[in-house]
């Protein structure tokens, strides 16, 4: 049963990654900092540092405002989608980690980060058409969402 969960939860990270590629890591690392990921004692045990949680949380924050700006490059060029796999890879590692199932976490985050990146793609298209081609409402729901969803999805490691 815990393979299970934390196959969906690792998915469900993975999905945060496909909307926002730092968000998923750094909403991991204030999981592991808050206890709600147990990583102690485990390989991933340097996620909880107040370092990497700020380094990290500064790389999301800079990753919100870079997402409104008109130039910045779909999700779906090889560069984006490539850092979307990698750190939905890694967040869903990191919650594979705290109950001895790195690989199955990779994995899972790995498939959740393409579905994310596919399924946040076509949504911001298809807000953007019937807002008369305005992105930004779409692109602030989704952040809020991929926030929103990854510390949820955090918290909720904590009851496996």
């Amino acid at each position: 049963m815990t393979q299970v969960l934390v196959l969906i939860l690792a998915l469900l990270i993975g999905v945060v990654a496909g909307a926002r590629a730092m968000t998923a890591p750094a909403v991991v690392a204030w999981g592991a900092l808050f206890g709600w990921i147990d990583i102690g004692d485990k390989w991933s045990e340097w996620m909880a540092h107040p370092i990497t949680v700020t380094v990290l949380t500064i790389f999301a924050l800079a990753e919100l405002v870079t997402d409104q700006l008109p130039n910045t490059p779909s999700r779906r060029v090889p560069a984006q989608f490539v850092a979307r796999l990698v750190t939905g890879g890694f967040s869903g590692a990191v919650i594979g980690s705290a109950f001895f199932h790195t690989f199955i976490g990779t994995g899972a985050g790995m498939v959740g980060a393409v579905l994310g990146t596919l399924a946040g793609a076509e949504l911001r298209r298809r807000l953007a058409a019937r807002r008369d081609g305005r992105d930004r409402p779409g692109a602030v729901a989704e952040d809020v969402l991929a926030v929103g969803g990854g510390l949820l999805v955090a918290f909720l490691v904590s009851f496996v």
